[in-house]
């Protein structure tokens, strides 16, 4: 199912790569512009993870340089039975997290130091278990170049615009029709992710109040991380919107992402896990951890 959603999904923009690049050039651009999206496509897989991670100037950790985090990503993959992904940390006040990768053998899972600050290690737990939730439901592909083909999207319609439009044969909107790409192509690119965000991290949460079998770790971080992304700024991904998605929690304030959340309410995400538990204080299973 995943594979084939992924495969919806990279068809689905790269029509919107072919019908920027018809107003951009027209017969000739919509042949750029597939040229392009296809080239987008094999870069988006295979280095997509790599791409996001640099945009968020994240660092990877390892078990001498941050043990008690790396520990924990350690027992969780093993509950989850997964096998153990790479372990970065990006110096941002947001308290968020998102994980990336392929595949479950080249996955990655990233936290910000506002996270590590806010959190206790049981919250901390429930949010490393949720994004391993994403590993496991192979979302990670599907979310990563998702964020890439959106930004090249954007970029695509920003210079269209720049770039402008004649009226002849080939553009006969002329300027009304880049207008037109620039307004609507990055408006399609963030309902894609709405379409394809809102389900899946209902998903992971499931999954990742499983791997822990406690669900109210995670729903007391959601809380918090909620409470906080709507005080704190997180500049890098204001910058890059169309890696909002990727966060546990929308890291974005306000534009866009106000009118097409790519994230279900945190209250709901919430109530579920508590249903989950069966009551507020008692967990699905005891789990690892006694």
């Amino acid at each position: 199912m995943n594979t084939l959603r992924t495969g919806i999904l990279m068809a689905a923009m790269t029509g919107l790569f072919l019908a920027v690049g018809a107003v951009l050039g027209g017969g000739t651009g919509v042949l750029i512009a597939f040229a392009f999206a296809l080239a987008t496509n094999l870069f988006a897989y295979w280095n997509s993870d790599k791409v996001l991670l640099s945009m968020y100037g994240a660092r990877q950790v390892d078990a001498q340089s941050a043990p008690d985090l790396y520990q924990l990503v350690t027992k969780l993959a093993a509950q989850a039975q997964l096998p153990m992904p790479k372990v970065f940390i990006t110096e941002n006040p947001q308290p968020n997290a998102f994980a990336t990768g392929r595949n479950p053998e080249h996955a990655a899972v990233c936290v910000t130091s506002g996270l590590l600050a806010q959190v206790n290690q049981e919250e901390l737990a429930g949010v490393l278990a949720h994004e391993l939730g994403h590993v496991k439901h192979r979302d990670t592909l599907t979310m990563t170049i998702t964020a890439v083909i959106a930004g090249a999207i954007s970029m695509l319609a920003n210079m269209a615009f720049f770039m402008g439009g004649s009226r002849d044969r080939d553009r006969p909107l002329g300027f009304v029709g880049v207008l037109l790409v620039t307004m609507l192509a990055p408006i399609a690119a963030v309902l894609v992710q709405a379409a394809i965000s809102r389900s899946r991290e209902f998903e992971a949460d499931r999954a990742g109040a499983e791997i822990t079998g406690r669900p109210l770790w995670l729903a007391s971080a959601l809380g918090q991380i909620e409470h906080a992304a709507q005080r704190i700024e997180n500049y890098p991904a204001d910058a890059n919107p169309a890696t909002a998605h990727m966060f546990i929690i929308n890291p974005l304030h306000g534009g866009i992402s106000g009118l097409f959340a790519t994230h279900p309410s945190t209250e709901e995400r919430i109530a579920r896990l508590k249903a989950m538990a069966g009551s507020d204080t008692t967990p699905v299973n005891r789990g690892p951890w006694g």
